[in-house]
Formats: structure tokens, C-alpha cells, sequence
């Protein structure tokens, strides 16, 4: 359904999302691939807003990315998400580590926008 990929420091980082009924699965990968914390969003229609859980494997640090993606995710499309990160790079700098939270918060952006075009489109019955 969604696919980007983008090159970061002497990484490539990629977001897969699909549909998975009315909701959503998303992975962001990158380096040596793994699962490294999952996050579950969820929308309240009640009162309008997005919350979200996380899990995070021992000795992990995605647990912002997980979380973050899920609610964002979840209170753009008003519908369940669950979001699976697992991102390495060896000896990693802060400003790497930035430079990668920074491009796969655009990326989140990027599967957004394209949600709400999604939802935009005029549905066509077929005959």
C-alpha cells in the first residue's frame, strides 16, 4: 500500500505501511534490521483523541519512534495502528541518531498525507 525509503548518514531507512481491514500496520526498518519496539494507536471517537502503548525489547531505543508513529498515525486516520520500529547502526552519534528521528518523523508526515489523499479520492463503485 505505502513504501519510502530514504537514505540517512550511512543508513537507509524505509516505512512499509498496509491496511490491514479499516486499520493500519506500519514497519520503519533500517541498518540491521530488527524488531526493536512495538507500538499500538488506538482513537477514541468519544472524545477525539489518540492514545498509544509501547513495548520495547531489551536493550532497545526505538521506543519514542514506535510510540510517536502510532499515535500520530492513529489520530490522523482515526483508526487502530500498530507500529513496529527496529533501526541499528553501529556506533551511532547523537547527531546521527537525530538526523534519523528527524527523517522518519517526515516520513510518518509523508504516509499522513498520503492517508488523507487516500480518503479524499472519490470512491468508485464497481459495476
Amino acid at each position: 500500500m505505502f513504501h519510502i525509503k530514504r537514505k540517512v548518514g550511512k543508513i537507509e531507512i524505509a516505512l512499509d505501511a498496509k491496511k490491514i481491514g479499516e486499520d493500519y500496520l506500519l514497519t520503519l526498518t533500517g541498518g540491521e534490521e530488527h524488531v526493536g519496539a512495538v507500538a499500538t494507536g488506538l482513537f477514541d471517537e468519544k472524545s477525539q483523541r489518540a492514545s498509544s502503548s509501547v513495548v520495547t525489547m531489551p536493550g532497545h531505543r526505538e521506543e519514542y519512534l514506535a510510540l510517536h508513529g502510532a499515535r500520530q498515525v492513529s489520530k490522523a486516520t482515526k483508526r487502530a495502528s500498530v507500529f513496529v520500529v527496529g533501526i541499528h547502526q553501529d556506533n551511532i552519534s547523537p547527531e546521527e541518531i537525530r538526523d534519523i528521528v528527524s527523517a522518519a518523523e517526515e516520513m510518518i508526515e509523508s504516509f499522513i498525507a498520503f492517508c488523507k489523499k487516500e480518503v479524499e479520492l472519490p470512491r468508485q463503485d464497481k459495476a
